[in-house]
């Protein structure tokens, strides 16, 4: 009874911050590098933040220095979707959020090194998340894929955090998909959604990774980050400035160029997530050379669809 009550705040609070948005006008408007083309309702995605937020009130304000630098992102992160903000303060407070997540791990305890990584990590997951956030239902559909995985290993592989900020997240993220995960989405993450969410996922990734020295973990986000890092490759290739906006994913080259439906696009990010995730629990015994195999035939799925087919993209 308690989680059907907490998911009907969430439900409402999500409801209350539409009205709050229609009446501030924040939404966003689509463009040239856009994948949509009405306007919508931007940053619903806060939902994931308001979801930390009672777990952190309902246990006690546990992981304070993690709920400080969510909030802390979150806050900037809502700020650009209003007004665009300074992309090297954003980098700043993204860092200094980075900082105070490695306090939470105790991080500092260990060498410097995993401090530099986990920074390094964990900026590029944000803003691969946030680069990846180009189509209906991908950032709730891929996040609930990986949060369900966690809760998967949380429960029947290796406890690292309390079951009830899994709960929490999954009941936030549910609330979202049910505005966004449908052909006229109500409402976008925003800057807010998608790094909050790559946030919370950096946090159990990290928690998960110190609890256990196995970094093949890292497989929970092999998807998006095979997409990412060489959508980056690419540009780099191509000469262009990876900062900018873009539409150049493998994502974005099948829902823009080769007209898939962006939910079947989706569908197929989040599910292949969770086969992965599959297989590494099946080959535990030799999971990093899982990884690398996994990783090397994703890689090759995407040069030859992008070979293939890109000639199709238009700027």
């Amino acid at each position: 009874m308690i989680y059907l009550l907490l998911f009907i705040i969430l439900f409402a609070l999500q409801l209350l911050y539409f009205r709050i948005a229609n009446k501030l006008n924040i939404i966003d408007k689509p463009n040239e590098r856009s994948s949509h083309s009405r306007i919508t309702l931007r940053g619903g995605g806060i939902v994931f933040w308001i979801s930390v937020l009672i777990y952190f009130v309902m246990s006690g304000f546990a992981n304070p220095w993690f709920f400080a630098g969510l909030t802390l992102i979150s806050a900037i992160s809502f700020a650009d979707d209003i007004t665009p903000q300074s992309p090297k303060l954003r980098l700043v407070v993204q860092f200094v959020a980075l900082m105070l997540m490695c306090v939470q791990w105790q991080l500092f305890d260990y060498s410097w090194f995993f401090v530099v990584l986990a920074l390094i990590v964990g900026v590029g997951v944000m803003n691969a998340f946030n680069f990846m956030d180009g189509i209906n239902g991908i950032t709730g559909g891929y996040s609930m894929a990986v949060v369900g995985s966690f809760w998967y290993i949380n429960n029947f592989e290796q406890a690292f955090v309390d079951n009830d900020l899994i709960y929490l997240v999954l009941m936030s993220l549910l609330v979202f998909n049910f505005f966004n995960f449908r052909k006229k989405a109500k409402c976008f993450a925003g800057d807010v959604g998608a790094i909050s969410i790559a946030f919370i996922i950096v946090f159990l990734l990290g928690l998960l990774i110190v609890k256990t020295g196995d970094f093949s973990y890292i497989a929970l986000l092999l998807v998006y980050g095979v997409d990412s890092v060489l959508t980056i490759i690419h540009r780099i290739l191509l000469k262009e400035n990876i900062t900018l906006p873009h539409r150049k994913h493998l994502y974005q080259l099948l829902a823009n160029e080769l007209k898939f439906p962006h939910l079947l696009v989706s569908t197929v990010y989040a599910v292949l997530q969770l086969w992965i995730v599959y297989g590494l629990m099946m080959f535990r015994a030799v999971s990093y050379w899982y990884l690398l195999v996994v990783a090397v035939m994703l890689s090759i799925v995407y040069v030859i669809v992008k070979r293939k087919y890109f000639h199709l993209h238009k700027k």
